[in-house]
């Protein structure tokens, strides 16, 4: 079987990156691995400490990289996604907390989900499965 434990997303700064996820999302950091100049940097969900982890790449110094990243955000294409239990709470909290949302939660099919900004240049989805038969 396989299974997905690692995942990534590119920022141009790891630092403000690790601010972001950790103190806005609630994520913690796993590993913290000095490489040069950069870090391998990941971060879990305190839910589920041995559960997928979110790789924090300094990739989008590359223009390539940048390019691609710029081409989401304007078709508004999410990088990933997060699965919250109460994505009304969620938003409310985390909109208190300064993160810029493109708009409130909509109900989209088996989810309901809302995009935000991570000021690190990517657009992420929490989505909350609408009827708890539908999640996984």
């Amino acid at each position: 079987m396989i299974r997905i434990k690692l995942t990534s997303i590119g920022v141009p700064d790891q630092d403000a990156a690790e601010r972001f996820y950790v103190d806005k999302l609630g994520f913690q950091v796993k590993r913290n691995i000095p490489m040069g100049p950069v870090r391998y940097l990941t971060v879990v969900s305190p839910a589920e400490p041995d559960g997928t982890e979110l790789s924090i790449e300094p990739g989008s110094q590359r223009p390539e990289f940048a390019a691609f990243q710029a081409w989401m955000v304007e078709q508004g294409i999410p990088w990933t996604g997060f699965e919250v239990a109460d994505i009304d709470a969620d938003y409310g909290r985390l909109t208190g907390l300064g993160v810029e949302f493109r708009g409130p939660p909509q109900d989209m099919g088996e989810v309901r989900g809302a995009t935000l900004n991570d000021t690190c240049g990517n657009l992420i989805m929490l989505y909350q499965f609408i009827d708890a038969q539908t999640a996984p």
